[in-house]
């Protein structure tokens, strides 16, 4: 992975209110976190410094396997945050992957976006 500063990436593009975000999806049925999936993408493949995540291709999958290639993403996710922490010598969250693969299971995908997005918020903690 490309040795990426969190200085390099515009915070007010990756860090958000978790409630807020949250609050947003609730009452907007879920939709909302299709964009709050864009922004997570965006601020990944910004600290991979390539595509990782292609959003065309998430959503597309996701439709077509009735959200399986979602809860594959999610634990992706979770693996990609992981090493991130790793390579900013942050504490990495070792089990990130396997709990939002869970959470996914159990259809509780919002809360593992949530549990990454308070994860990527910490990025850019001083």
């Amino acid at each position: 992975m490309q040795n990426m500063s969190p200085h390099s990436i515009d915070p007010s593009d990756a860090v958000s209110n978790v409630a807020v975000d949250l609050l947003l999806t609730v009452v907007t049925c879920g939709i909302y976190n299709v964009f709050w999936q864009r922004r997570q993408f965006r601020v990944l493949n910004a600290f991979f410094g390539r595509e990782e995540f292609r959003f065309v291709t998430w959503i597309l999958l996701t439709l077509v396997t009735c959200g399986i290639y979602h809860m594959y993403t999610e634990y992706l996710m979770g693996r990609a945050i992981t090493a991130i922490q790793r390579d900013l010598g942050k504490p990495p969250a070792e089990n990130l992957s396997l709990i939002s693969l869970m959470l996914s299971v159990f259809g509780l995908t919002v809360v593992a976006d949530a549990i990454q997005q308070s994860e990527i918020n910490d990025f850019f903690a001083a």
